[in-house]
C-alpha cells in the first residue's frame, strides 16, 4: 500500500475541534542557558491525541471499529466472529508480548505492533472467524485502525517553532512512545518527514524499536548518549519537552536534561501530583503554547 493512502487515512480520520487549553493553564518561563538540543515527545506535545497518547494503551471498547476496519480491508467475519468482541483478543495479545518483555526484565514492556497484529491475526484465522483468503496489508490495518480510535492534529505553531529552532541551529530529537507508524503523523500535517524537518533519526528514540517504554530511564539514557555520540552535546545542554510529569519530565531530570511540561492541551496534560515521583517536583519550564520555547532559549 502506499504512503499516501496512509497519510490520507490519518488526514481523513483528523481532530477537528480546536486545542483547548487546560483550566489551569498558566505557562513559567525564564531563559535557559547553553541549550543545544531539543528532544521531543511526540502524542499529547507535538500532536494532539484523542486518547492523550497511542491508542494500544487504552483497554476501551473498540469493537466495532476493529470490526469495521477488518471489514473495510476485505477481511469478513463468520456469524461466530461477529458475536465475538474481537477487541478483547487483540488486547491479550497486546498483554501477552508484554508479559514476555517482563520475563526478560523489563519493567515498562513496549510492543512491536505489527508483530501483535500478525498474532492476533493468525488467532481469528485458527478461531475460524476469518477466511484465510484475504489479501489485506498488516501496516494498513493498523493504521486504518489506529486513525479511527485515535484522531490526531497538529498541535497549535509546530510548523513554525521546528521551523524557527532549525534555523537557529539547534539539534532536534525526539524520545516518545509510538509505533511504526508514528512519523507519518509529521508527513501528514507538516508535509515533511522527519529528516526534512532536520531531526536527528541517528538520536531519535522509539519505544518499539527498544521494546520498552516510558517512563523508562533508559530510553533518556540512550537518548543522552546518542546526542553525545553524535553532536558532542552533554545531558545539561539538552531540553526534553513533553507532557507527562511521570512519563516525560520525571526521567529527563533523572537523566539531567532541562525540561518543559508541555501543558497547552487538556486531553493530554498529565500533572501527577499524587504519584510519589511528581508530587514535589518541577519542570525548568511549563508552556501553554510551542511558540514560547522560542522565548526561553
Amino acid at each position: 500500500m502506499s504512503n499516501d493512502h496512509w497519510l490520507q487515512l490519518i488526514y481523513n480520520r483528523r481532530q477537528t475541534e480546536p486545542v483547548e487549553l487546560p483550566e489551569d493553564a498558566a505557562p513559567r518561563l525564564q531563559k535557559l542557558e547553553g541549550i543545544k538540543a531539543v528532544v521531543f515527545d511526540i502524542y499529547g506535545t507535538l500532536f494532539s491525541s484523542g486518547v492523550g497518547d497511542i491508542s494500544l494503551a487504552t483497554e476501551q471498547n473498540r469493537d466495532a471499529a476493529l470490526k469495521t476496519v477488518l471489514s473495510d480491508n476485505g477481511i469478513h467475519l463468520s456469524d461466530t466472529g461477529e458475536q465475538t468482541r474481537i477487541d478483547e483478543q487483540l488486547h491479550e495479545v497486546i498483554h501477552s508480548h508484554q508479559d514476555k518483555r517482563r520475563e526478560q526484565g523489563i519493567e515498562y514492556p513496549e510492543v512491536e505492533i505489527r508483530d501483535v497484529w500478525v498474532d492476533f491475526i493468525q488467532q481469528l484465522l485458527a478461531a475460524g472467524h476469518i477466511e484465510p483468503d484475504f489479501e489485506a496489508d498488516i501496516e494498513t490495518l493498523i493504521i486504518d485502525y489506529e486513525s479511527q480510535v485515535n484522531p490526531t492534529q497538529a498541535m497549535p505553531g509546530l510548523a513554525s517553532t521546528l521551523e524557527t529552532l532549525r534555523q537557529q541551529g539547534y539539534v532536534l530529537s525526539i524520545i516518545s512512545n509510538a509505533q511504526f507508524c508514528t512519523p507519518l503523523l509529521f508527513e501528514t500535517y507538516l508535509k515533511q518527514d522527519l529528516a526534512q524537518l532536520d531531526f536527528c533519526l541517528d538520536c531519535a528514540v522509539w519505544s518499539y524499536a527498544q521494546l520498552e517504554g516510558k517512563p523508562s530511564k533508559r530510553l533518556y539514557e540512550l537518548s543522552a548518549k546518542l546526542l553525545q555520540k553524535h553532536h558532542g552535546i552533554a545531558p545539561s545542554e539538552v531540553l526534553y519537552v513533553g507532557n507527562d510529569m511521570r512519563n516525560d519530565i520525571w526521567p529527563a531530570q533523572v537523566i539531567g536534561f532541562k525540561t518543559a511540561l508541555f501543558a497547552g492541551d487538556r486531553l493530554s496534560i498529565r500533572r501527577r501530583e499524587d504519584h510519589p515521583d511528581c508530587k514535589d517536583r518541577l519542570a525548568d519550564l511549563e508552556i501553554t503554547e510551542l511558540a514560547q520555547l522560542l522565548d526561553c532559549l
